[in-house]
Order: C-alpha cells, then structure tokens, then sequence
C-alpha cells in the first residue's frame, strides 16, 4: 500500500503544528505549506516536506499539490488551517487589513480546497480549519468572523458538489485555543481581554465551557485524524465544534 499523504497549510506552528504532528504519528507523510520552516525538518526529518507558502496564492497550493504527487503519487487528505485573528472595530478596518485577513483566512482555504480537488481521488478529504467564530457573531471582530462564516459555506457547498466523487469535505470549528498567535491577537487593544490574555481566558472557560476546560491543539489534530479516517466514511458537509461544549448544538 501507498504511503497517505497530507498537505497542511500552516502546520508549523500553533493548532497546526499539532496536526502536522498527529498525522505523522498516524503513518502520514506530511506536507507543510508555510511562510517560515520553523525547525520542522530538525524536529520530524524526512518524515515532513517544507514548502515556501503564501496561501493567497493560488500557484502555492498547485505547487504543494505536485510535491504531494511526486514524493507519494497521491494526495489523500487537504488540510486547509492557515490563518490569522486580530480584534478591530469596523471603523478601524481598512482595505489593507481586511484583503489580508480575508486573502489568508478564506481565499487561502478556497485556492487550497480547487487545487486538492484537480487531483483527488475517490476517498480523498478535505479539512477547513475553522472556528466557533464561523457559527456566531462577538465584538470588534467582524472580519474574522465574516472570513470563518464564509469557510464554513465553502465547506458544506463543495460537500455538495464533490461528494459524487467519493470526496468529503468537512469544517472543525474550535473555540479560543492559547497558542501563541492568540495570545497575541489577545493582547491587542481592541480585543475583549483588556490587556490580560490568560486571565480572559480562563474566566471564559469557567463561564462558557461546559467542561470547564478548554480545548488543545492535540484534540483538535486528533479529530482531524478521526475525520480523515475511514471511521468517518458517512461524514461530510458538517462543521463540528471542537469546544468543550461552550456552544452546544
């Protein structure tokens, strides 16, 4: 049997770095598209192939869609999980920010989602990385939630369309992670911490979680591996929270 193959916008870090990593240990080869390497050939050797990547552009994901080709001769799972939050009022939202954040958020996964699809066969998937923000609106964050909202209907549109091909394509929409990259946003003077990211955190799990807790990085890859595995064969179309029950559905 073939090696599986799978292609992971930003698995370098954060929520995708965990993902990159649970694939690898399910007996993937991974292909991480991505600005920067971050040590992932010192961390995972041959088991990761790095490609320069600036997911606004289209040819990126073609090209990381031929690595996928060439090393394995096959492309058996499209990890779209790139993007970037930041907390802004609308009236402080310009042409320059909103293209970015859309360009990497939506337009990133949707040239992903066409560039998977020019070569995926029956049985293949794809995973849009989205997030709670996708299902509900908050405050000062209406770009980010409009480019979640809009990967959500992309997930379950080519649900629709690709699914005669044997293809899935689902959404995993989790809620606040602490990575790096949101205690940043967090820290910003416009988001709802008000200069205290982890003390805003952990008030929000007590108040919000079901559980009390709030999710991991790892349990977000791990759901990722369940959605790619022939477990989840009947499951497509479907944006599932990854949120400790902080927005029951």
């Amino acid at each position: 049997m073939k090696q599986k193959t799978v292609v992971i916008t930003g698995g370098n870090r954060g929520i995708g770095l965990s993902i990159t990593e649970a694939f690898i240990n399910a007996g993937y080869f991974v292909i991480v598209g991505a600005r920067q390497e971050l040590g992932l050939a010192s961390r995972f050797g041959d088991q990761v192939s790095f490609v320069p990547t600036d997911v606004r552009d289209e040819a990126a994901h073609r090209q990381m869609v031929n690595v996928a080709i060439k090393k394995t001769g096959t492309l058996d799972l499209y990890i779209n999980n790139a993007g970037f939050s930041e907390w802004r009022p609308i009236e402080k939202i310009d042409e320059k920010f909103f293209d970015e954040l859309i360009g990497t958020n939506l337009k990133g996964a949707f040239w992903g989602c066409k560039a998977a699809l020019s070569v995926m066969q029956d049985g293949g998937s794809i995973i849009n990385i989205s997030s709670i923000a996708g299902k509900r609106g908050s405050a000062n964050n209406s770009a980010y939630c409009a480019s979640k909202f809009g990967m959500n209907g992309l997930t379950q549109a080519l649900a629709k369309e690709v699914g005669a091909r044997g293809v899935r394509v689902n959404a995993l929409c989790p809620v606040l992670i602490p990575t790096n990259g949101l205690i940043e946003a967090l820290k910003g003077p416009f988001s709802p911490a008000k200069g205290d990211p982890e003390g805003f955190i952990s008030k929000f799990a007590t108040d919000n979680a079901a559980l009390k807790r709030l999710p991991t990085g790892a349990e977000v890859a791990q759901m990722c591996v369940f959605l790619a595995s022939e477990a989840a064969s009947a499951i497509t179309g479907q944006c599932i929270n990854v949120d400790c029950g902080v927005f029951p559905q």
